[in-house]
Protein backbone atom coordinates (compact mmCIF):
# COMPACT_ATOMS: atom_id res chain seq x y z
CA UNK A 1 0.00 0.00 0.00
CA UNK A 2 1.69 3.36 -0.99
CA UNK A 3 2.27 5.77 1.92
CA UNK A 4 0.20 8.53 0.79
CA UNK A 5 -3.03 6.38 1.12
CA UNK A 6 -2.08 4.75 4.59
CA UNK A 7 -1.87 8.59 5.65
CA UNK A 8 -5.09 9.46 3.98
CA UNK A 9 -6.69 6.70 6.04
CA UNK A 10 -5.39 7.32 9.26
CA UNK A 11 -6.23 11.63 8.50
CA UNK A 12 -10.06 10.13 7.92
CA UNK A 13 -9.88 7.80 10.32
CA UNK A 14 -8.83 10.05 13.15
CA UNK A 15 -11.34 12.99 12.12
CA UNK A 16 -13.80 10.54 11.85
CA UNK A 17 -13.29 9.81 15.79
CA UNK A 18 -12.95 13.48 16.79
CA UNK A 19 -16.55 14.60 14.93
CA UNK A 20 -17.99 11.88 17.29
CA UNK A 21 -16.60 12.79 20.08
CA UNK A 22 -17.57 15.87 19.13
CA UNK A 23 -20.90 15.29 18.23
CA UNK A 24 -21.08 13.43 21.45
CA UNK A 25 -20.30 16.15 23.68
CA UNK A 26 -22.61 18.69 21.67
CA UNK A 27 -25.15 16.05 22.38
CA UNK A 28 -24.64 15.69 26.41
CA UNK A 29 -24.74 19.54 26.53
CA UNK A 30 -28.48 19.48 25.17
CA UNK A 31 -29.06 17.08 27.53
CA UNK A 32 -27.77 18.88 30.37
CA UNK A 33 -29.01 22.71 28.90
CA UNK A 34 -31.52 23.26 26.91
CA UNK A 35 -29.95 25.87 24.89
CA UNK A 36 -27.28 23.40 23.53
CA UNK A 37 -29.56 23.90 20.68
CA UNK A 38 -28.09 27.11 19.85
CA UNK A 39 -25.12 25.03 19.37
CA UNK A 40 -26.35 22.18 17.47
CA UNK A 41 -28.05 24.27 14.68
CA UNK A 42 -25.31 26.03 13.57
CA UNK A 43 -22.99 22.89 14.05
CA UNK A 44 -25.48 20.56 12.31
CA UNK A 45 -25.95 23.62 9.23
CA UNK A 46 -21.67 23.31 9.04
CA UNK A 47 -21.43 19.95 8.89
CA UNK A 48 -24.57 20.16 6.00
CA UNK A 49 -22.56 22.78 4.25
CA UNK A 50 -19.55 20.31 4.48
CA UNK A 51 -20.76 16.87 3.23
CA UNK A 52 -22.15 19.09 -0.03
CA UNK A 53 -18.94 20.65 -1.03
CA UNK A 54 -17.27 16.57 -0.42
CA UNK A 55 -20.12 15.35 -2.52
CA UNK A 56 -19.97 17.73 -4.91
CA UNK A 57 -15.75 17.21 -5.26
CA UNK A 58 -16.43 13.61 -5.82
CA UNK A 59 -18.98 13.59 -8.20
CA UNK A 60 -18.11 16.50 -10.48
CA UNK A 61 -17.21 15.46 -14.10
CA UNK A 62 -15.10 18.49 -14.78
CA UNK A 63 -12.58 17.64 -11.83
CA UNK A 64 -11.58 14.28 -14.00
CA UNK A 65 -10.47 15.56 -17.10
CA UNK A 66 -6.85 14.63 -16.42
CA UNK A 67 -7.31 11.80 -15.23
CA UNK A 68 -7.76 9.74 -18.64
CA UNK A 69 -4.17 11.66 -19.73
CA UNK A 70 -1.19 9.17 -20.17
CA UNK A 71 1.39 10.86 -18.23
Amino acid sequence: MPLDKLVLILVVVIAAAAATVWIGMIVAAMIEVPLGWMVAIPAALVAYIVWRVIAERIGNDEDDHYDGIDR
